[in-house]
């Protein structure tokens, strides 16, 4: 069982019950002031047994931990203030945005949705996708030669 407590230097910690010979006992599998997903994800990487992120997420709720936002939420936030303070978006990116949000393909293209993921790509990301696509390209059979029939030319004779 996992459940959270509160410590006194105002941190939390995301601990489970384990069975051992002396009875059972808590083991620390996070310690957060935030819970975050990052936070999640190392708990349920330390845990014994099956955990949710929603339960972990309603368990800080009711004692009162400090819970981080979904990023939508978060990103949607940063976007309005900086829709508030005069900046703006460009166009292609209004385009998908407003597409996204009425949950319509609106008048964007297919390959500009598809893209849409891309946007925010780091360096990194995109380079392993170019690696993956290079290796792939390296295992494609040879094409034809540009000389040879597909099929046996099949000649009939007059009836």
């Amino acid at each position: 069982m996992s459940y959270i407590v509160a410590r006194r230097s105002g941190a939390w910690d995301v601990r489970e019950t384990r069975a051992s010979t002396a009875g059972p006992r808590s083991h620390t599998l996070a310690t957060f002031r935030t819970l975050t997903p990052e936070v999640i994800k190392r708990a349920i990487a330390r845990s014994s047994k099956p955990l949710s992120p929603d339960d972990l997420r309603r368990a800080a709720l009711r004692v009162g931990a400090p819970v981080a936002a979904p990023a939508p939420d978060r990103a949607a936030g940063e976007l309005l203030a900086d829709l508030a303070a005069g900046r703006t978006l460009r166009p292609a990116l209004r385009r998908l945005l407003l597409a996204a949000l009425q949950g319509d393909g609106g008048d964007t293209s297919d390959s500009a949705r598809s893209a849409a993921e891309w946007i925010v790509a780091t360096s990194r990301q995109r380079g392993e996708a170019l690696r993956d696509l290079l290796l792939l390209a390296d295992r494609l059979p040879p094409g034809r030669e540009a000389g040879r029939p597909l099929f046996p030319r099949i000649e009939s004779k007059p009836a």
